[in-house]
């Protein structure tokens, strides 16, 4: 049982408990998910299951899409709902004020991580040291928000955005920014992730269908192959010479290389798979210095 299921990550559910309530429904014990949703948030949230826990870094490095709902006027320490209310002040509610603070930060924009985060500072995670009452300086790092848009105007102080974005941003620090360019501060009310990678929310779905599909016998119709969640990577196919290597682990040189093979490049991490088309492994392509020749070295092994 090796693939990835796209789920519906309920409200009040941590990823870990979706994690575990997988693990237990379909009795496997390799499961792990591929980006964290804050309780308070909803929406896609692929697992991995089985040899599938291996590309779980990978698939994450895809871009997200999300929609947020942002109270202006009011500042929380979390930078959403959960939080406690910091500042309050008045809001003016001029449409196109707000478009324009909103678009300006399509692009790269460099986001300060926030304090209520699972990032790592000295080896800490810094939600560890915000619970203490504790807040420390912390790097600015650049996300890109590739697009950015106003689904909805709801005065007298919330809009609703869309935001397609990279690994790694935080969409509570982008509306607690949005506040902070507008001049009366801001929180994330809500948040719906609509896409993560090529999973989209159309196609997930919930615990309790899990459960039904489960016990139906019929896993199978929801369980998306590892290579459909690979389809953005180069492939490399290789000559039935180098199937052995391939399957041990080994470097595979581009005179194994099958024609049918993509174009690739120093750098490129790429899909391989065996003579028999089956998906052996995630690979990185670099020139062999002895050689002097391409390669490709194996990063992770499926098989």
């Amino acid at each position: 049982m090796d693939g990835i299921l796209n789920i519906y990550k309920e409200k009040g559910f941590t990823s870990h408990d979706v994690v575990a309530v997988v693990r237990r429904t379909i009795n496997q014990k390799k499961v792990g998910h591929t980006g964290t949703l804050d309780p308070d948030a909803e929406g896609v949230l692929p697992i991995c299951v089985g040899k599938a826990t291996k590309l779980a870094d990978y698939i994450m490095n895809t871009g997200k899409t999300y929609e947020a709902e942002i109270t202006l006027g009011v500042e929380t320490t979390t930078q959403d709902s959960s939080g406690e209310v910091t500042a309050r002040q008045s809001v003016d509610f001029n449409e196109e004020k707000i478009e324009q603070a909103v678009y300006s930060f399509k692009g790269d924009y460099m986001q300060i991580p926030p304090m209520y985060s699972a990032v790592k500072v000295n080896g800490k995670k810094l939600y560890e040291l915000a619970r203490k009452g504790q807040e420390i300086e912390r790097k600015a790092r650049k996300v890109e928000i590739r697009d950015i848009s106003i689904i909805e105007f709801m005065p007298p102080d919330k809009i609703k955005i869309s935001v397609d974005c990279s690994k790694g941003t935080y969409i509570r620090t982008l509306a607690a920014d949005i506040g902070i360019k507008l001049g009366c501060g801001a929180h994330m009310s809500h948040l719906v992730r609509t896409r993560s990678g090529k999973f989209d929310i159309s196609g997930s779905i919930t615990l309790n269908t899990l459960k039904e599909i489960s016990e139906n016998g019929s896993l199978s119709t929801v369980l998306m192959p590892m290579k459909s969640a690979l389809v953005d990577y180069k492939k490399i196919y290789v000559v039935d010479k180098a199937d052995k290597l391939m399957h041990n682990g080994g470097h595979i040189f581009d005179y194994y290389f099958d024609s049918k093979s993509d174009m690739i490049s120093v750098g490129d991490i790429v899909a391989a798979f065996d003579s028999s088309l089956m998906l052996n492994g995630l690979y990185t392509a670099e020139i062999d210095e002895d050689k002097k020749r391409l390669k490709i070295r194996p990063l992770t092994i499926l098989l």
